[in-house]
């Protein structure tokens, strides 16, 4: 749970077209305070990250309710991070998620659908991972060198921050 409200997430800093601004605060400001009460900041930052929509040509979200928009938001990050998997520290059902937004499961899973295919989106999609999942993400950490893949937490620190710099693996001390 967010002891800190200001550690939500906002619109401030993702790059949201004009015409799209109010209701991509709106769709934010909801998946926010669900956030706050059920999850935590990071859902909070990813389900903001999804914003990326109003750059779609056209945008979806330019149709539709935006509390519908919300929920499958925060119904897709939590699908690319295991929300719905009791076995996780951080959990809810698709039904806990559904009576707390509001939202039929079905048209949240359907828009979460539409979602995943526009921005090309599957499980462990690093660019939506939360960070203990990239901790334990198969590929995150695979870089070749001299011809040989390995795990780059295997390398000296050296080229771990080249990796980095470089952006060949993820680098979770920036988005802490």
């Amino acid at each position: 749970m967010v002891d800190d409200r200001s550690a939500l997430s906002g619109i401030d800093g993702l790059d949201v077209p004009r015409a799209l601004r109010r209701d991509v605060e709106e769709i934010v400001a909801l998946t926010d305070e669900l956030c706050a009460e059920h999850l935590d900041a990071e859902y909070s930052r990813l389900c903001a990250a999804l914003a990326k929509l109003s750059r779609k040509r056209p945008s979806p979200l330019l149709r539709g309710d935006l509390r519908i928009w919300a929920a499958a938001t925060i119904y897709t990050v939590g699908s690319v991070n295991f929300l719905f998997d009791r076995s996780q520290p951080l959990h809810l059902t698709g039904d806990e998620l559904s009576d707390l937004t509001g939202v039929p499961k079905s048209t949240m899973a359907n828009k979460a659908k539409q979602i995943r295919d526009l921005l090309g989106l599957g499980r462990l999609d690093l660019e939506f991972c939360r960070r203990d999942m990239i901790e334990r993400h198969p590929s995150a950490w695979y870089v070749q060198v001299d011809g040989l893949i390995v795990d780059a937490r295997m390398l000296p620190v050296a080229l771990q921050d080249e990796c980095r710099r470089r952006g060949l693996i993820p680098d979770l001390a920036a988005g802490a």
